[in-house]
């Protein structure tokens, strides 16, 4: 006993039960031995092993106010309130000023009133109030399967759904077959698009019964459907668009019907279309998305990139403003600045627009285009007033050959800035602190958005 009480003192619990028991086993008399070895599986958070120890040793000394306390104060937990109260008022008969004993014995009563109260609430509708009392009632009554159950309904009332899953995840712990609450939290957790988490607790339920009639086939569904999304993901990380469409569209036919699911799908795939520069299948989807959900913030980023590439600058600023107002993360605003910056440098010259060519053209392109105008508008071939015309396309064309086939000019001019705009470039010095061109923080590709989608 000894041994015992050091043991539990110290927090050892799984040593001092070992001690309880051999002292159990030389004197099975000794109530105080039950006693504590009811507070250790107490301790473990193991009421219910703790229940026949009290009762032995309430047995052994029925006068003995610490069991009794204990026992009442389980099963008030337990939610057997008038078994709970019967064991108080017997503390109090052998111990009136037990301090406990007299709190619980009082709210007792109270705990009844609220009860009653809470379920005239949840049938009158008043959902608020009902969540309110049941809370308060929880406090005390934190081990009853049917209070957490009862909230657990109120809170899918309110659309409170993961607080609710929180109350059916307690119940879980509370009673040993939880089949239909392991099938209730995975639904709802498919429901809000968690795949993961409904295929962990949908496991549970099938570790409980393997051939569950509503668990195993919602199982089989889930793990398709996973399956499916990581080979499209697998393929956007390598940069395998189509490829990654197709698995997206073969999910949607997996799963055609779950909202939150088709919203995540059709948003991956207006991403992929932007990514392959399908740029006005990109925007259609896109805004398909926006239309039913205003404020997601990955279709309002890939709607933005997409009318980059089509040279909607407006629309793009538009699209990212929206987004900022919810995400103000880095990444957005640097979203932002750029898509600015290119409304504000296509008022300007857009060396793309004056060779004619797109702006994902490869180097061979850009100089096939400057030979081509550079030939038709050389001052030489125009006369009058033409001539000045001419020398000013010349230069502009010459220009824009400069920094396209320049790769850190064109970089620079893809990110919004006009590389031979000398006032720009002052600009630029200053902000830096550095010689033009240079950038401490490396080669400026950093608009991207990798890191966020793939």
């Amino acid at each position: 006993m000894d041994a015992g009480n050091a043991l539990l003192a110290a927090g050892q619990l799984a040593d001092a039960l070992t001690q309880y028991n051999n002292a159990i086993d030389r004197d099975s008399t000794s109530y105080m031995a039950y006693f504590k070895r009811a507070t250790t599986w107490l301790a473990l958070g193991k009421s219910k092993a703790a229940l026949p120890d009290l009762n032995k040793s309430i047995k052994l000394k029925p006068d003995f106010s610490p069991a009794i306390v204990s026992k009442a104060g389980i099963l008030l937990k337990q939610g057997f309130l008038e078994d709970a109260k019967k064991y108080f008022k017997k503390t109090l008969d052998v111990n009136p000023e037990n301090k406990e004993a007299n709190e619980k014995f009082r709210i007792i009563q109270t705990l009844k009133e609220r009860i009653v109260e809470a379920d005239k609430q949840v049938t009158e509708r008043k959902f608020e109030e009902a969540i309110e009392n049941y809370s308060k009632i929880i406090m005390y009554i934190p081990w009853n399967v049917e209070l957490r159950e009862k909230r657990s309904k109120v809170y899918m009332q309110t659309g409170e759904y993961y607080k609710a899953i929180e109350d059916l995840r307690a119940i879980t712990k509370l009673q040993p077959d939880s089949t239909g609450v392991f099938f209730e939290m995975s639904s709802t957790q498919y429901a809000l698009g968690n795949l993961e988490d409904a295929l962990t607790d949908i496991r549970e339920c099938l570790k409980l019964d393997q051939d569950h009639k509503q668990c195993k086939p919602l199982y089989s569904k889930m793990k398709k459907l996973n399956k499916q999304l990581q080979a499209a993901e697998k393929f956007i990380q390598q940069q395998q668009y189509d490829e990654a469409v197709s698995k997206f569209e073969a999910a949607k036919k997996t799963e055609p019907s779950a909202y939150q699911h088709l919203i995540h799908i059709n948003t991956r795939i207006c991403h992929c279309k932007r990514m392959s520069e399908k740029t006005d299948e990109a925007i259609k989807i896109c805004s398909e998305i926006i239309e039913r959900e205003p404020m997601n913030i990955d279709a309002l980023i890939d709607r933005a990139e997409a009318y980059i590439q089509a040279e909607f600058y407006e629309k793009a600023v538009e699209d990212y403003q929206k987004a900022n107002e919810h995400d103000d993360s880095q990444w957005v605003q640097d979203g932002l600045k750029r898509a600015e910056k290119l409304l504000k440098q296509s008022k300007k010259r857009d060396y793309y627009k004056i060779l004619g060519v797109k702006r994902n053209a490869k180097k061979k392109d850009i100089l096939k285009a400057y030979r081509k105008l550079a030939m038709e508008w050389h001052p030489d071939k125009h006369e009058g007033e033409n001539k000045e015309l001419a020398e000013k396309k010349f230069m502009d064309i010459a220009d824009a050959k400069e920094v396209l086939t320049d790769p850190e000019k064109r970089q620079m001019f893809d990110r919004g800035e006009d590389p031979l705009d000398p006032e720009e470039q002052q600009r630029q010095q200053q902000n830096w602190g550095q010689p033009f061109g240079f950038n401490p923080f490396g080669g400026g590709g950093g608009f991207q958005f990798k890191f966020h989608f793939n």
